[in-house]
């Protein structure tokens, strides 16, 4: 864009802090405004990042002529209400992972956006990642053959604290919505909603779930196996295999990272992406490109494709809580 795409931030939590410090890193765009529910928040994180304008409201924010774009950074439960006063107001918008709650009201919020010809993203950063990007195209020049597989794991040791947002019901807790959700999409990036889902779910407090182990089906033949938990750090690694070759991604797939080719025959290929800050500028970046083409979404995150990974992950909670496992001797 011409000049620096101006955002407005809802929420002030630790994504809100990442998102800051990332842009004033790449230059891929300008905090002009953040909100917050309470005032003293708002300046405080405004006074910390040299933020112009602070609002006591998330009213406040939306309508302030200064932001171009809105970034929502609030728990889970209160991105649907967030984004659609956003919408509701004139304004473009990010939307944090999960996207939603609920499947219901992520085609609410879709169908809100293109009903008034706004501009709608989920924030699933991963996707405009320099590496993904890559494995994308080398997956789309056929070097792997047919699909057969895709492994991916997300795991984070968070201590058991009940008043934590992670464990609390009524903040969206539980491992899906904030880890699985990587692992879910990442798939989905590649192999396009499964036909089968077979899920074991356990929880940590009630409504509340701590581990997830998921196997999907799709029309094509191939499998995803994909696993989060907040219990244990795992190795967050990820591949893609195919006929004729495999892609490995060693550790944090889902942040700024490198990968491997490895061929059926021949030599392993590493490929090395330098990359600054923790990474969510990529995003940031996408949705200027998008607002400055005048595209109403992103081909990188499509919306009807955040709106059937909110699908699949009910389909988990769903299937990995209905069937007990029966214990052995």
């Amino acid at each position: 864009m011409a000049t620096p795409l101006r955002w407005g931030l809802i929420g002030t939590g630790g994504i809100a802090a990442t998102f800051a410090a990332d842009l004033a890193l790449s230059g891929a765009g300008v905090v002009a405004a953040v909100g917050s529910r309470e005032a003293t928040t708002a300046t405080r994180f405004a006074e910390r990042f040299g933020v112009p304008r602070a609002h006591g409201s998330y009213e406040g924010l939306v309508g302030d002529e200064t932001v171009d774009c809105v970034y929502v950074a609030t728990p889970h439960p209160l991105h649907h209400a967030n984004a659609r006063l956003a919408l509701e107001h004139g304004k473009p918008v990010l939307v944090e992972k999960a996207f939603t709650m609920t499947a219901d009201e992520a085609r609410d919020l879709v169908a809100l956006a293109r009903s008034r010809g706004l501009f709608l993203m989920e924030a699933m950063w991963t996707r405009c990642l320099p590496h993904v990007r890559a494995l994308r195209a080398v997956v789309a020049s056929g070097a792997l053959g047919e699909l057969v597989a895709v492994y991916a794991d997300h795991g984070q040791w968070f201590e058991l604290d009940p008043a934590s947002r992670l464990f609390d019901p009524a903040l969206g807790g539980g491992a899906l919505l904030d880890l699985g959700v990587y692992p879910v999409s990442f798939a989905s990036m590649l192999l396009g909603p499964p036909r089968r889902v077979a899920a074991v779910v356990d929880d940590l407090f009630p409504g509340v779930d701590g581990q997830a182990s998921m196997a999907f089906s799709y029309d094509s033949g191939a499998h995803a196996v994909l696993t989060c938990t907040s219990r244990a750090l795992t190795a967050t690694r990820a591949s893609v295999v195919g006929v004729d070759a495999r892609v490995e991604v060693r550790g944090d797939f889902y942040a700024p990272s490198r990968f491997t080719l490895v061929p059926r025959g021949g030599e392993p290929e590493t490929r090395v992406f330098e990359t600054v800050g923790r990474g969510l500028h990529y995003e940031a970046a996408e949705v200027a490109r998008c607002l400055a083409a005048g595209e109403a979404e992103s081909p990188l995150m499509p919306l009807d494709e955040t709106v059937q990974i909110v699908e699949t992950m009910e389909r988990v909670l769903v299937a990995g809580r209905a069937s007990p496992a029966v214990e052995g001797r």
